[in-house]
């Protein structure tokens, strides 16, 4: 029904901003992936190693779309005011809400939803595990924005992490890290053509 509807032009000053599941898995698993694959090339008689990362190479091999959600949000009785599913990296989605909305964003890091192997095989790997949540793409979960009337319905659901809100469009988008220091938002997503 229509008024069900969300589109990323949505979004007003004082939103929240949420987030289903976790992030950055996809990236960090075909980082993984590419290792090994490099590994194989290099002596072909060598098995991969992937029994401990299945979490991450699973998010890569098996995307899933979040259709899911739709019910639930349906059940809270709460209708997005914005919404754009997570494919090109957090931060690029973040810039496409803003843009078609006429807002900023503050998100904040300590905030972020990342899975425990997610984070520890990017430490491995030698990357920033934030990096991986606002730049990694391909996680196929959903960003989205309700009015703060609706905070209440889903502040304790599972699927969804609340990780800061809309701001005035005068402002720049901005990551408040955990030393509480605001740094502009940056995207690396994928640029079409």
């Amino acid at each position: 029904k229509k008024e069900q509807l969300s589109y990323r032009s949505g979004a007003q000053v004082n939103d929240i901003l949420c987030v289903t599941g976790d992030l950055g898995a996809a990236l960090v698993g075909l980082q993984i992936l590419e290792r090994e694959k490099q590994v194989y090339l290099s002596n072909p008689d060598m098995k991969p190693e992937l029994e401990k990362y299945t979490v991450v190479t699973g998010r890569q091999l098996r995307p899933d779309a979040r259709m899911d959600i739709i019910h639930e949000l349906r059940e809270l009785g709460v209708v997005p005011s914005s919404m754009i599913d997570i494919s090109d990296g957090l931060a690029s989605e973040i810039f496409h809400v803003c843009k078609a909305s006429g807002v900023g964003a503050t998100i904040y890091e300590d905030k972020l939803p990342i899975d425990k192997q997610t984070f520890d095989t990017a430490v491995e790997l030698n990357l920033d595990p934030i990096t991986c949540v606002l730049n990694g793409g391909e996680d196929y979960e959903l960003l989205f924005t309700v009015d703060q009337k609706d905070y209440e319905k889903i502040k304790n659901h599972p699927s969804f992490t609340v990780i800061g809100f809309i701001t005035d469009k005068s402002q720049d988008s901005l990551l408040i890290d955990k030393n509480n220091s605001a740094v502009r938002i940056t995207a690396q997503g994928w640029k079409h053509f």
